[in-house]
């Protein structure tokens, strides 16, 4: 995909595009406002284009795991405070599926898809004040539902990747496939 009229949002030290997207995570990044932890992040990796209405955003992508809470995925962003992130995310060890919708607070689920996963598509499409999230693991079309979230209409919306090494010392990503219509 050419991404002549993407941006970036805290672009990273290292990336690079071609036939895939590659992204390495700086360490101490992260997307989280204030809900548990108390403290409020808003220095994740995003790379998109802002989009004024109905949207899809998809991507299939690889993560080179390495510490706690690395994660990446796509993002569908208004401004600091309003914003899902969806995509896979390390915790205790294991790979989990993860969506944080974002309204001032952030909120998290997350859940182990059962089976070992070397790619995720996840998408994410935004139909009038609904975001829909779902996914595919290894190749397989993103038809499992993973979550369904108000997101504010009639507001142009940011979309595209993202990854966040919150803990650790960076990791790489590669996006093998992106859409946005």
């Amino acid at each position: 995909m050419p991404y002549t009229d993407w941006e970036w949002i805290n672009e990273p030290r290292e990336w690079e595009s071609g036939e895939i997207l590659r992204v390495v995570a700086d360490p101490g990044t992260d997307l989280w406002q204030k809900t548990h932890y108390g403290y409020s992040y808003d220095t994740g990796h995003m790379f998109g284009r802002v989009v004024p209405g109905d949207l899809r955003i998809t991507a299939t992508f690889e993560i080179g795991w390495a510490e706690q809470y690395d994660q990446a995925g796509v993002v569908l962003r208004i401004d600091e405070e309003n914003w899902i992130k969806a995509g896979a995310e390390l915790v205790d060890g294991v790979p989990h599926l993860s969506v944080v919708v974002t309204r001032g607070w952030s909120d998290w689920s997350v859940t182990v898809p059962g089976d070992a996963f070397g790619s995720v598509t996840v998408d994410c499409e935004r139909t009038g004040d609904t975001a829909t999230v779902r996914y595919g693991l290894d190749g397989a079309p993103p038809e499992r539902m993973l979550r369904l979230a108000y997101f504010p209409p009639d507001v142009p919306a940011f979309a595209g990747v993202m990854c966040a090494a919150p803990v650790g010392k960076g990791f790489e990503t590669r996006f093998g496939q992106v859409s946005l219509t």
